[in-house]
């Protein structure tokens, strides 16, 4: 198994501590794994994205032309990455973000509205945990004991009071993500 992905979106949404939690899942389950993150001089409100690669053999390069799975967060990131995903890979997109249609018609698109559910959850914060959910429902490619383990790994003590609220949205992403 390998999965390559990307996780595409604005700084501030999470993109990169999604990554690194799954990264640290992958790590948990004994799998070979790369996290690659990249973001502009903005903290919070630039682009960002991060390569995450899951592998049961060894990585030979965190450097990626194409992917597997493309989790698209804003319109610019479905701009940019697109046409990068593998013929017959998935396109996973945030509706509050995206505006125009997804032309690809050789690859599977689901829809999750997070952003959404996380307002209704009262915990915007929540967001990238509703995302990491819906991937996880579609490719299963780490347990959700080995995710919340990940969490542990990747929160400060401090917020780890934070991991059921956590548990709670990831389990709600795997219930509202769609097939387009």
């Amino acid at each position: 198994m390998k999965q390559e992905i990307i996780i595409a979106g604005f700084g501030g949404q999470g993109v990169l501590s999604m990554g690194k939690i799954l990264a640290y899942s992958g790590l948990m389950e004994g799998k070979e794994v790369s996290w690659m993150p990249s973001y502009g001089p903005e903290q919070r409100g630039g682009t960002a994205n991060v390569t995450v690669i899951l592998s049961d053999d060894p990585i030979s390069s965190p450097i990626l032309n194409e992917f597997d799975i493309a989790i698209i967060l804003n319109q610019p990131s479905l701009e940019k990455f697109e046409s990068k995903v593998k013929p017959g890979g998935i396109l996973i997109y945030d509706g509050y973000g995206i505006h125009s249609e997804i032309c690809r018609t050789d690859i599977t698109v689901y829809r999750i509205d997070a952003m959404d559910t996380a307002t209704e959850m009262k915990n915007e914060r929540a967001f990238n945990m509703l995302i990491l959910g819906g991937l996880l429902k579609i490719v299963p490619m780490v347990q959700l004991e080995n995710v919340l383990l990940g969490l542990k790994k990747s929160l400060p003590e401090r917020h780890h009071k934070l991991i059921p609220m956590n548990e709670v949205a990831i389990k709600k992403g795997m219930e509202i993500i769609q097939p387009v």
